[in-house]
């Protein structure tokens, strides 16, 4: 049967002029039109065939974003192989761990470096370096997709592995085959456009399942997509792209607002002042949404002036062209969210989902953005809650299985064949999800009561200045605890968190913090590849500095 590869690789033959994909290189931009990617993915299925690949067999791909990447992708999905992605800035014992446990016919590394760091935890397969698959010539003829049954595997995901070992998530071709349609739907509705012209940024590594829906999306409905080359040079690289769109994850979008104040804080008195009592002011709306009088029309004045002045600046500062930011991947604080859409003007769209709903499970309706929330399912999606809020789902985009996990398969379902997301949520009466957080991330201090970490957390990152992390401790505890990551003093943290506190129960305040030196990353096993708390690691990295805080 035809499939969204033959369709992706139609699009690039009918538009063979069009920019299908470009790479931002600090202030210069590479191209390549449909021709030529087109041309690239029928060399590497060369280079795939020379090395003996065949439809069936599984292929590791290691290697950060680039217009080859997506060539080899597509050249690994024409094939009738299953492409497996990695995080190519991945511990490389976890990866060896995860090219262990896929058991692929070829292993592909973007350079000598990295096949060698994997290569020395890991013999299951030959590795190829992702140059060496486009030594051949332009083909003089274009093939078309195999054809592949519903059921066929394109893509396996390790999920990030935040509570234990990682599993490979599978996609299958039916799958991918509702959610395009459906995300083709949902764009032109929040962009109010056909596609083929949106300036779509990324700068996400495509291994990951949000990462694909773009990439896969973008070229689905015949549009082309810009792509980071360096996050250490992203404030360049988006105002070279000039992106209309791009999918964010929560840290960026709070790293921009906090670098915005930091550079206010070193403004002259009068700016400093004035986004200070418009700040005030616009916090004090929120507060008294219903209220009346002067004191109202007066902080209605100060935001309004400051949103001509201030403001206005800033958002020129961050791009006038942009018409909208998705974000996904974690819960986006209110206030954030807030900060973008009514003082930026910023449209944010939030989406929710895991690797094992294909990515997706809610969108917001650009109509219907409730700060704070998700978003509503997406179409021929179902959702409900059960025990402990967990939030369970049922459609077509729920994954078939882990790969070679059978156990584990039926451990991630409901008798009655719901998935359990593992997320402990609310849904309003509009069908509007909110995230509260991770329900086996629940703590249960002595006290006996049920804290979700999340949300004191995000209290913290908005309270403390100077904090860029926060892990909340106090499992099997007297109280809470936090360490905190970042350039932030006691004085700081002490008045922070009397802020912290500030109206909840006794069992939900934090009594002490420490601060560590050392930054939380994927690097050092504290972080997930997407970026998310690997809690129990953190408890085990500070196990002395935990103690401590007991004492």
């Amino acid at each position: 049967m035809n499939h969204f590869v033959h369709k992706i690789l139609s699009n690039l033959e009918a538009w063979p002029d069009r920019l299908f994909a470009v790479e931002v290189h600090g202030s210069r931009l590479v191209s390549t039109e449909g021709r030529r990617l087109r041309a690239l993915v029928e060399i590497a299925r060369r280079g795939l065939r020379d090395h003996g690949v065949v439809a069936g067999d599984r292929v590791v791909l290691v290697a950060p974003n680039s217009t080859r990447w997506i060539a080899t992708d597509l050249a690994i999905l024409a094939e009738g192989a299953t492409v497996v992605p990695m995080y190519a800035r991945q511990d490389p014992k976890e990866l060896a761990g995860m090219v262990r446990d896929a058991d692929p016919k070829l292993v592909i590394t973007l350079d000598e470096t990295l096949r060698d760091a994997i290569a020395a935890h890991v013999d299951v397969a030959p590795f190829l370096l992702l140059p060496e698959l486009f030594t051949s010539a332009a083909p003089s003829e274009l093939e078309p997709a195999r054809p592949l049954a519903s059921d066929h595997p394109v893509t396996i995901i390790y999920t990030s592995g935040s509570s234990g070992e990682p599993k490979g998530v599978i996609t299958s071709v039916a799958n991918a085959e509702h959610m395009l349609p459906v995300l083709d739907v949902k764009l032109r509705e929040l962009a109010g456009a056909q596609g083929g012209s949106d300036r779509v940024f990324h700068y996400l590594p495509f291994c990951f399942a949000g990462s694909r829906m773009v990439l896969w999306g973008c070229l689905f409905r015949a549009n082309g997509i810009m792509m980071s080359t360096s996050l250490e040079n992203l404030a360049e690289e988006i105002k070279t792209a000039r992106p209309e769109y791009f999918l964010n994850v929560p840290a960026l979008l709070e790293r921009i607002k906090s670098g915005v104040e930091k550079k206010i804080a070193e403004r002259a008195y009068p700016i400093r002042a004035g986004y200070a009592e418009a700040i005030a002011a616009w916090r004090r709306l929120q507060l008294a949404k219903q209220g009346k009088g002067e004191s109202r029309k007066r902080d209605e004045l100060v935001v309004a002036a400051a949103k001509r002045v201030i403001f206005k600046s800033i958002r020129a500062q961050i791009g006038t062209q942009i018409k909208g930011l998705v974000c996904g991947s974690a819960p986006l604080p209110e206030e954030v969210q807030r900060w973008f859409v009514e003082l930026l003007e910023i449209p944010v769209f939030q989406v929710y989902g895991l690797t094992e709903t294909t990515a997706i499970v809610t969108i917001d309706r650009r109509d219907a953005t409730v700060s704070g929330r998700v978003g509503h399912a997406i179409r021929d999606v179902e959702m409900k809650l059960g025990d402990e809020g967990e939030l369970l789902v049922r459609g077509p985009n729920i994954f078939p299985g882990y790969f070679r996990r059978e156990e584990a398969t039926r451990a991630a379902f409901t008798e009655d064949g719901w998935f359990r997301t593992g997320d402990q949520c609310t849904i309003d009466e509009r069908g509007n999800l909110a995230v509260i957080g991770r329900v086996k991330n629940l703590l249960v201090p002595t006290s006996g009561h049920n804290v979700a970490p999340e949300p004191i957390e995000e209290r913290v990152l908005q309270c403390v200045p100077g904090v860029e992390q926060a892990v909340v401790i106090g499992h099997a505890r007297p109280y809470l605890t936090v360490i905190l990551t970042g350039d932030v003093d006691a004085s700081a943290i002490e008045a922070g968190l009397e802020k912290v506190n500030e109206g909840l129960p006794h069992y939900r305040r934090l009594r002490k913090a420490h601060v560590a030196r050392e930054k939380l990353t994927p690097e050092n096993g504290l972080l997930t590849a997407n970026q998310k708390l690997r809690r129990s690691a953190i408890e085990r990295h500070f196990a002395k500095e935990i103690e401590a805080l007991y004492a």
